[in-house]
């Protein structure tokens, strides 16, 4: 019976490691490369390949957990993806990025305005592989994980302990709206984070579908580093 009881702890804890632990190994690895810099230990070059290799890192723990996100298979919640809620994802996705483009400094700022990842060599040209590598982790692979962690666990957990047992649908205002606050707070741009979080937590919501926040993310994040690219604004990176 004992046996049977820490077997049982043991598989309702796995959904929840499967949606934490890449986000907190994402954050990890990111205050990491930030301690390192602080004491010398690393420099430029070293901290900017640590930040473009963070997302492989992440790809490799969603792939290792890969068979608990059913609700990334679940053919009943895909059935539920009109052309209308894809349609939708991309414009709210589009939206996001001009909104955090265009509140970038001031009231809408936490901490001032950094480098950013600025993926230049020493004559000056971009290196593309670190910005390839750079932009493929958070088009492709952040929004996955931070939708995963954020809307798939968190917002549903703050409804009911046993999250896999909450329907999205029917998640309350006040885990949308706590949920979303607390995702501003992992953003520099904290005015755009909270939008960006209420958007992609209403579109989980109104779809019960977790593909449609993660596409839309995805374009946020795409459109913000194809932006960067073009611009050379590699603040926002």
């Amino acid at each position: 019976m004992v046996a049977g009881t820490i077997s049982a702890g043991k598989s309702s804890l796995r959904p929840l490691l499967a949606r934490v632990l890449p986000f907190a190994v994402f954050i990890a690895l990111l205050a990491l490369q930030q301690g390192l810099a602080r004491a010398g230990l690393i420099g430029e070059e070293g901290g900017r390949w640590m930040g473009a290799l963070r997302g492989i890192a992440v790809a490799a723990l969603l792939a290792f957990f890969w068979n608990e996100y059913g609700e990334l298979r679940e053919r009943q919640a895909q059935a539920r993806a009109t052309p209308g809620s894809w349609f939708l994802a991309i414009a709210v996705g589009l939206g996001v990025f001009v909104l955090w483009i265009t509140f970038d400094r001031g009231w809408a700022v936490i901490g001032g305005e950094g480098a950013g990842f600025v993926p230049l060599r020493a004559d000056g040209s971009v290196d593309w592989l670190l910005a390839g590598l750079r932009l493929l982790g958070l088009a492709a692979v952040v929004p996955v994980m931070e939708e995963l962690f954020w809307r798939s666990f968190l917002l549903r957990w703050i409804d009911g302990r046993d999250f896999l047992g909450v329907d999205p649908r029917k998640a309350s205002l006040a885990a949308l709206a706590l949920s979303s606050a607390l995702f501003a707070t992992e953003h520099s741009f904290w005015f755009a984070g909270l939008i960006a979080g209420a958007a992609y937590g209403w579109l989980y919501v109104r779809s019960g579908n977790l593909w449609i926040p993660i596409v839309s993310h995805a374009v946020t994040n795409g459109s913000l580093g194809l932006w960067i690219l073009t611009t050379n604004n590699w603040r926002y990176w």
